[in-house]
């Protein structure tokens, strides 16, 4: 397994009247930030937040092109992002003790927090179409260019994972510093990893290594 240092390049927030970030989304031009009560879209260049949609937001946070996805409680709501409609509710796989979200495949991938897993499921049902076990609280997901990713944070120490899709095999590991912990977790789709900040209200820009492969 590779280790190394996660490198910080940008601090986002923070994010006033909040108790946290619980989770995080890249839409291709604007990243959505999960606070509580509300979705807030961020300017990546600017750091300005440019709307904010009134919506329950106590965890992970997807979108798969067209839609949001948003952990409320114990289940996922399917949201216009463009109206903050939310057009079709269905169960979370953790019943409430659900994490980081992201979507890939066709399919929404959930973390489980304390059950320490990453359920695949189908977004029109959510039904579990498989898990993936971790030794760590899962606190983050997201895929890119086939890499799947997941944040820990565990025992006041905080990690970003690159796992075997089919094994659950650590292959990679980004260790935070200490006292900076990953709560969501987000792609670009490049060469950047969004997290959540937790309680700190913000949001980190960390530099994905490129020859992860």
């Amino acid at each position: 397994m590779k280790r190394s240092k996660a490198e910080i390049t940008r601090e986002y927030g923070p994010f006033p009247g909040t108790d946290g970030v619980a989770g995080v989304s890249f839409d291709g031009a604007r990243i959505w930030v999960a606070t509580g009560n509300k979705l807030n879209a961020v300017d990546p260049e600017s750091g300005e937040t440019l709307r904010s949609i009134e919506v329950a937001a106590h965890a992970g946070t997807a979108f798969d092109g067209k839609h949001l996805f948003q952990i409320a409680e114990a289940v996922i709501h399917k949201i216009d992002p463009e109206t903050g409609a939310i057009l079709a509710t269905i169960p979370a796989p953790a019943k409430g003790g659900d994490s980081g979200m992201a979507w890939a495949e066709g399919s929404l991938w959930v973390g489980e927090h304390r059950g320490a897993k990453i359920h695949q499921i189908d977004p029109e049902t959510g039904a579990i179409l498989r898990t993936i076990a971790s030794d760590r609280f899962v606190t983050g997901v997201t895929w890119v260019e086939g890499e799947l990713w997941h944040g820990t944070w565990q025992e006041d120490k905080s990690d970003l994972r690159r796992i075997d899709p089919s094994t659950g095999e650590v292959l990679e590991c980004l260790e935070m510093p200490d006292g900076k912990g990953v709560s969501g977790l987000e792609s670009d789709g490049g060469e950047r990893f969004f997290c959540g900040g937790g309680t700190s209200q913000t949001v980190r820009a960390i530099r994905r290594p490129r020859d992860s492969g």
